[in-house]
């Protein structure tokens, strides 16, 4: 059976290249069930739209160093640029308190979900 998608993804992220590493980890593990294409990063809020409107993803994840206020922020921004994009949050904190190894483990377990 062919991979689902594929599905653009835009992720929220002060840190570009680690982001970028951890979505390769999470796309690589997936690749027989999903095919992602990891389209951009925006490095600050103020991207987000601008982005969203550019790339058009599927998807976007925003990473756990913003807060909720952030979230919501980055979620509202997202939603009126393209409003059936898919929206995931990761915890705030779960980077620096478990490390980039529980990252992975949280999108494979959330990405499933996310796109049913």
């Amino acid at each position: 059976m062919a991979p689902k998608g594929p599905f653009e993804l835009v992720t929220v992220n002060t840190a570009p290249e680690r982001a970028k590493v951890l979505i390769g980890r999470v796309t690589e593990t997936l690749k027989d069930d999903y095919t992602i294409v990891y389209v951009a990063n925006c490095i600050s809020k103020d991207e987000v739209a601008s982005k969203v409107q550019e790339y058009q993803p599927d998807i976007l994840f925003s990473a756990s160093m913003w807060t909720t206020e952030d979230v919501t922020e980055i979620q509202r921004i997202a939603r009126s640029t393209k409003p059936d994009v898919k929206l995931h949050a990761i915890p705030f904190g779960l980077q620096i308190e478990k490390g980039p190894d529980a990252v992975v483990e949280h999108l494979l377990e959330q990405i499933p979900r996310l796109l049913q």
